[in-house]
Order: structure tokens, then C-alpha cells, then sequence
């Protein structure tokens, strides 16, 4: 695809504590490699990659293929003040803790208040991911606590490892999945970020809700 040549442009945020890999897993989704050596991110930085999402229809059978531009951005975990001003431009989230580190899945619930307050809607779009799963020796979070606490908050759940890319891009296709089916199915579609644009010019919102509603979406 050329740079203009994609159907939707969507924004992903990837949120947790620092240290708890959010850029070694953009990395290696987006270039297929892993650095033990990356410095700490400070303020926001972004990857890109170009996808082909194909939806299942009712029978099984996989749709035409959308052609998706990710813009997967990457948040310094101590800077939330910072971070707080993306929420709103993103429509699906990536939220991280370590597998190797009990403070960072403690730290899950304020992640996910802070989603609630500033993101599209009270209950956006999360994938969680506990990294690290390479680490198996130094796990200080069962999988069945982290299991527990998804489920409370209804988000689905993966053991991700930056380091060798398990469940990598099954984390961000799980989200991926997860927004075009929203879009899919809410008829207000002013949740949408006005970035989010179709190739031939026309913004998603457009394109998608020729009967939009007011509010938030109420899907």
C-alpha cells in the first residue's frame, strides 16, 4: 500500500507503569526484532504498520479486506499528565503490566480509571497484556489473577512477550477486531477521533453515519 493508500487510519495507545515493555512490544510488532537495551520513553513517541483486517461474516467466511493504517503510540508510564491529553484521539488501548513485577498489576485499576475518565467513553475498547512472559522464572502474577481481574473489568486477556513476540500481534489483532466491529455496529459514530479518514478523502464518521445521533456512543 502507498502512504495514501489505506481505507481507515486508527489510533492505539499502549499505557502502563515504565518499564513494563510497551515500546519493545510496539517494536516488535511494527519491525519483528527486540532491543533489551531501549531507552526510557519520554513523553509520547508512535509506530506505524500497514494491516489488511478481513471480518468474519455470519456464515464464517472472511469479508473484504479493509486496509487499516495503525498508528500505535507509545506513552512514557511516569508521565501520566502528559499522556492523559492522547486518551481522547485514541480509539482502542493497549495496557501493559509485567509479569515479573506485582506493583505494575496492581497498578491496572488506576490505568483503567484513568481510561474511563478521559477516554471516547466509560468503557472503551482494552486489551491486557501481562509482558513478559518469557520470564517464566521470575513470574511474581499468576495468569489466573491477572484471568480474574480482566474479566471483572470485561477485557480480554493475553501473556504477551516482547522478547521472542508471543501473542504480539495477537494482542493488537484482538483489539484491532474489537474496534472495527464496534464501528461496525454503533450507529452514533461522534466517538470516533475526526483522524480516523477514509483513502478517498471523506472522514470515517461520514462515510459510516449517514444517520448519526447525538451522545456518546452506546455501544
Amino acid at each position: 500500500m502507498s502512504d495514501g493508500d489505506y481505507d481507515y487510519l486508527i489510533k492505539f495507545l499502549a499505557l502502563g507503569d515504565s518499564g513494563v515493555g510497551k515500546t519493545s512490544l510496539l517494536y516488535q510488532y511494527t519491525d519483528g526484532k527486540f532491543n533489551s537495551k531501549f531507552i526510557t520513553t519520554v513523553g509520547i513517541d508512535f509506530r506505524e504498520k500497514r494491516v489488511v483486517y478481513r471480518p468474519n461474516g455470519p456464515d464464517g467466511v472472511a469479508g473484504r479486506g479493509q486496509r487499516i493504517h495503525l498508528q500505535l503510540w507509545d506513552t512514557a508510564g511516569r508521565f501520566r499528565s502528559l499522556t492523559t491529553a492522547f486518551f481522547r484521539d485514541a480509539m482502542g488501548f493497549l495496557l501493559l503490566f509485567d509479569l515479573t513485577n506485582e506493583q505494575s498489576f496492581l497498578n491496572v485499576r488506576n490505568w483503567i480509571s484513568q481510561l474511563q475518565m478521559h477516554a471516547y467513553c466509560e468503557n472503551p475498547d482494552i486489551v491486557l497484556c501481562g509482558n513478559k512472559s518469557d520470564l517464566e522464572d521470575q513470574r511474581m502474577v499468576k495468569e489466573e489473577e491477572a484471568k480474574e481481574l480482566a474479566e471483572k473489568y470485561g477485557i480480554p486477556y493475553l501473556e504477551t512477550s516482547a522478547a521472542n513476540g508471543n501473542n504480539v500481534s495477537k494482542a493488537i489483532e484482538t483489539l484491532l477486531d474489537l474496534i472495527m466491529k464496534r464501528m461496525e455496529r454503533c450507529v452514533d459514530k461522534s466517538w470516533i477521533p475526526e483522524g480516523v479518514v477514509r483513502s478517498n478523502g471523506h472522514s470515517s464518521t461520514e462515510q459510516l453515519n449517514e444517520e448519526q445521533e447525538k451522545g456518546k456512543c452506546g455501544c
